[in-house]
């Protein structure tokens, strides 16, 4: 008889440890999101969550429900509330030209 594998889900906010780590992957979801926000937003989600959401509340000046329900994946926070957000974690967006 087989035996069975136990397997647990993925949490990337685990994983994020440094200011450099969280800015790394932020960017890769940026760049590998295929135009799709939401994917943006759950990964600032993950970062937001390995900080710790109640800090990022005091920070923001939002509330800690507010934060969860925004960079959810089905989050859709207003791009004001995303810049809030990125300066309290230390993060700021930015643009390059796209290369023809």
């Amino acid at each position: 008889m087989a035996k069975k594998l136990k397997t647990r889900p993925y949490d990337a906010a685990a994983y994020l440890k440094t200011e450099q780590e969280c800015a790394l992957y932020l960017q890769a979801a940026i760049d590998e999101s295929d135009d799709d926000p939401a994917m943006v937003i759950a990964a600032l989600g993950d970062i937001a969550r390995a900080r710790g959401m109640m800090q990022l509340a005091r920070e923001t000046g939002l509330t800690r429900e507010g934060l969860y329900k925004a960079l959810s994946p089905e989050g859709n926070p207003s791009f004001a509330t995303v810049m809030k957000v990125c300066k309290a974690l230390g993060l700021k967006l930015h643009t390059e030209a796209i290369e023809a």
